[in-house]
């Protein structure tokens, strides 16, 4: 009699081969398409695979030549904010300047970099990427000279040189001959000079 019981028990032990769990058998490994972890081979598409989420690089290069904490003395009390200039470019002609205000720093940058790319310029520059002829311009207390210098590379200084690497001008001789340490009017000096080259 004893023996029989025993096989009873074996017997209803093994009808279930699932155990006591609703899973899938310990060890196994398997994992329902989709879940997290798989990247795109049988998983639902827009699961959280490896490939989700992924910023798109931008075209546009950006430089920050100015920030600084503007403070706004209101009823309730004073309010500071932050005031940046980017200039922005694709180093293939295009560049553009732009300023942007935020309570924190984060989003004036990414105002900022919205404005310089809706005031984007693209002179006609050579084949070779320099200017043909000599420019200058003057904004506010800043004036700049743009010279071709064939095979010197980008020679100038402050924001000057980062709105002409941005541009991808080469081959420049850049002066500011004024003593105006601004590199916002220096900057927009120079665009006005890249300006004149339509």
């Amino acid at each position: 009699m004893g023996e029989n019981k025993v096989n009873n028990n074996n017997t209803k032990n093994s009808s279930n081969p699932r155990g006591r769990g609703f899973g899938a058998p310990a060890g196994s490994g398997a994992r329902r398409p989709g879940g997290r972890g798989h990247g795109g081979k049988g998983g639902r598409p827009g699961g959280r695979g490896f490939g989700a989420g992924q910023k798109v690089k931008s075209e546009f290069d950006q430089k920050i030549i100015d920030i600084r904490r503007v403070v706004r003395v209101t009823a309730g009390g004073k309010r500071f904010n932050f005031r940046v200039t980017i200039v922005a470019g694709d180093r293939k002609g295009r560049v553009g300047l732009g300023m942007g205000k935020s309570a924190d720093t984060a989003g004036a940058i990414e105002k900022a970099f919205r404005t310089a790319k809706k005031n984007l310029i693209k002179p006609k520059l050579t084949k070779e990427f320099s200017i043909p002829y000599e420019l200058e311009a003057k904004f506010t207390g800043s004036y700049v000279t743009l010279r071709p210098a064939k095979g010197r590379g980008l020679v100038a200084g402050s924001s000057t040189k980062d709105v002409l690497d941005l541009a991808g001008v080469k081959d420049v001789n850049a002066k500011i001959l004024t003593r105006s340490k601004n590199k916002v009017n220096n900057a927009m000096a120079t665009l006005k000079a890249l300006e004149k080259l339509k």
